[in-house]
């Protein structure tokens, strides 16, 4: 793990922390599976083959867990994890809204995706 992915897990660890006191039914299940993701998106990224850089990259902004996904998916590396990013932005909606049920099943989906062997690509 680089410097810089460690860094970036440490900053994205302190941007919960600075979240309000008010957490929603399953915040730190939630916590636990962006990690997860995170770490994912980081192994595929380091192993696959360079892209071309974006104009986006260029711009000196931070990615993003979506952002990353969805530039491993354009060389057909990262589709499941744009999923599971999609999922995780369904159960903060749903944690926001106090619906545990709601929750639970998009953190399930999350992890159906991550326990889903990837294809050759992947």
């Amino acid at each position: 793990m680089t410097i810089q992915s460690i860094l970036a897990i440490g900053a994205a660890a302190l941007t919960f922390l600075a979240l309000p006191g008010v957490a929603g039914p399953c915040l730190q299940e939630i916590d636990r599976a962006q990690i997860e993701v995170d770490m994912r998106i980081e192994a595929i990224a380091g192993a696959g083959p360079s892209a071309k850089e974006s104009t986006a990259a260029t711009l000196h902004h931070q990615p993003t867990p979506g952002s990353l996904a969805a530039a491993e998916e354009k060389p057909g590396e990262g589709a499941q994890l744009a999923e599971a990013v999609a999922a995780l932005a369904r159960a903060r909606a749903a944690d926001s809204a106090n619906d545990k049920s709601g929750c639970e099943k998009a953190l399930a989906d999350v992890r159906r995706i991550l326990a889903t062997p990837r294809t050759k690509g992947q």
